[in-house]
């Protein structure tokens, strides 16, 4: 269980081997067959992990490889598996334990942000390789 709110970096499409709330398990154990082991997100996700640490929320933020062979991990490759690396995963703790929904709130907050600003400077940094 989280303790921080944590980014995950990359998604795992092999090693899944317990059963869902629903007793499913892929035969292949892996969520693509034919896919890549592990597919990274196109979002840093250091960058984004300094720059909220670095805006004094009192949130503890950290950055993750690995968010269980379970259905988190599951959903977050399958999710960057159909966008290409355009997805994002973030683990929250329960409330109260020990942040409350408040600073939970800005903190997703402050997460979307530095990801879109990131983003942002990608798209102008793509456009000025093409020239004007």
């Amino acid at each position: 269980m989280a303790t921080t709110v944590t980014l995950e970096k990359c998604g795992h499409n092999y090693g899944y081997k317990g059963l869902d709330n629903c007793s499913f398990c892929p035969d292949s154990q892996c969520c693509i067959e034919g896919g890549p082991d592990c597919i990274d997100s196109v979002i840093d996700m250091d960058s984004v992990c300094k720059r909220v640490s670095a805006s004094g929320l009192g949130v503890a933020v950290s950055v993750s490889k690995d968010a269980g062979r379970y259905l988190c991990d599951y959903t977050y490759y399958t999710s960057l598996y159909l966008s290409q690396g355009r997805s994002a995963f973030v683990h929250v703790p329960p409330l109260g334990k020990p942040y409350s929904g408040e600073d939970l709130g800005r903190a997703l907050q402050a997460i979307v942000q530095a990801m879109l600003d990131l983003l942002a400077q990608s798209e102008d940094k793509i456009h000025c390789q093409h020239g004007h």
